[in-house]
């Protein structure tokens, strides 16, 4: 497969994949261990754009950050954060952003943060005022409530504050992940039903696995005790279950078989979730204690509706999918798409129809009737998601070529690689 660039079809499917470590799980990770007394070891850590973006900023904020073989050793700050004195450039890791918008909080004097035009676009004005609520100030020298951000660092004093639960998850663990250090007690109270709540679940567990328990989430909100610090030990990665949906799907597309080794069943990734609805859609699916087996089955034909709230990253997977399958598919509940690193709303919907296949944009999401798509070359946004998504459509539709193929290093370096590993079996 020496031109990647158009994919080739497959006449039959059966093949043993392995992803990279969870990008959610490897980011938290970085932070956490940053802001911990002593050295950490992380086992299996993504590297990847993202994480690399994380971690340059990580060590310009003091943190000693080195590879080796397989892991990261990260010698933390004991929450100290050293100011740089120059602006942290964060190119398009919105998830960076809004972490290190409450890491830096920690710190004195002004840091600025900033990223590309995209990243620009992406807003955390409600971030800055639950800062502002603890008694940290910020100003946004281009658009208000977007990058680029100076946070006026002084500490973080304390204190009770609600978040909208229809914003980003990435504000309540920005702030969960700094209140350790704060002067005192943080309390953060949700309106309505959390975004993307699997995210928060994974901010909770890395901090617990650091010496740091969360409290108060069985009463809709959370306290974290001031005056902590993280401790430094190991903590081992687990598969992307993001990643793996590439390769899930490419069962369900074709009606072969494809295990992903390295994964855990039980993750509290959200995006594990998608599991679920390719079983609704008639696939098979096993498990064993470190590996997850799709094997694609006849398709669930009919009107289909999706509540993707706490996966909204599956949302492009979901969409190729649906693009072969007959019926209608509803995909609601997820209108943050649009300022994801792409508008991946309006994205899919072009590029659906780019293939021939009818597709709506709503208020909340995607309504899709399913077709027999064409072969087209795919736009992807500088989108990893859209890129990946639309790469694995073209193991069943001829003639599917990819644009920018290389955006999917911001989460999977080894994209195109493992996917080589479908055309050959076990």
């Amino acid at each position: 497969m020496p031109n990647i660039d158009e994919i080739r079809t497959m006449e039959s499917l059966d093949a043993v994949v392995r992803v990279p470590g969870s990008k959610s799980y490897t980011q938290r990770a970085l932070v956490i261990s940053a802001l911990a007394e002593g050295k950490t070891f992380l086992r299996n850590p993504l590297f990847s754009e993202d994480t690399k973006y994380m971690m340059a900023a990580l060590r310009f904020l003091g943190a000693e950050i080195v590879s080796s073989g397989e892991d990261v050793i990260v010698t933390g700050t004991a929450g100290k954060i050293t100011n740089p004195g120059a602006g942290i450039y964060l190119g398009n890791n919105g998830t960076a952003m809004r972490f290190l918008a409450g890491m830096v909080s920690l710190g004195r004097g002004d840091f600025l943060l900033t990223g590309d035009r995209r990243l620009c676009e992406r807003p955390m004005g409600p971030l800055l005022d639950a800062l502002r609520v603890l008694g940290v100030g910020s100003t946004c020298p281009g658009k208000e409530g977007h990058p680029p951000v100076v946070i006026h660092a002084g500490g973080i004093k304390g204190g009770r504050l609600m978040i909208d639960g229809v914003e980003s998850s990435q504000y309540v663990s920005s702030i969960l992940i700094s209140a350790p250090y704060a002067k005192g007690d943080v309390w953060i109270g949700l309106k309505g039903p959390a975004v993307s709540r699997p995210y928060i679940d994974m901010t909770v567990d890395v901090m617990r696995a650091f010496g740091v328990p969360v409290e108060g989430e069985a009463v809709g909100g959370f306290r974290v005790k001031g005056r902590r610090c993280y401790e430094s030990g190991r903590f081992l990665i687990e598969a992307d279950a993001s990643s793996a949906s590439y390769f899930f799907l490419a069962a369900a597309l074709c009606g072969g078989r494809v295990r992903v080794t390295h994964m855990n069943p039980q993750t509290l990734q959200g995006d594990i979730g998608f599991l679920r609805i390719l079983e609704h859609l008639g696939c098979a699916v096993s498990t064993g204690d470190s590996w997850v087996e799709v094997a694609g089955k006849t398709r669930l034909a009919g009107e289909c509706s999706f509540d993707m709230k706490d996966m909204p990253d599956m949302v492009p997977t979901l969409a190729a999918l649906a693009a072969v399958r007959e019926g209608k598919t509803v995909i609601r509940n997820v209108p943050h798409l649009r300022m994801k690193e792409s508008n991946r709303l309006e994205a899919l919907v072009n590029e659906l129809r780019r293939v021939g296949v009818q597709a709506e944009e709503t208020q909340d999401g995607i309504v899709i009737e399913g077709g027999k798509p064409r072969g087209a070359e795919i736009e992807t946004y500088d989108d990893h998601r859209i890129a990946m998504s639309f790469a694995m459509l073209g193991l069943v539709v001829r003639g599917i070529r990819i644009r920018n193929r290389e955006c999917v290093r911001k989460s999977f370096s080894g994209f195109w690689e493992e996917m080589k590993k479908l055309y050959h079996r076990p």
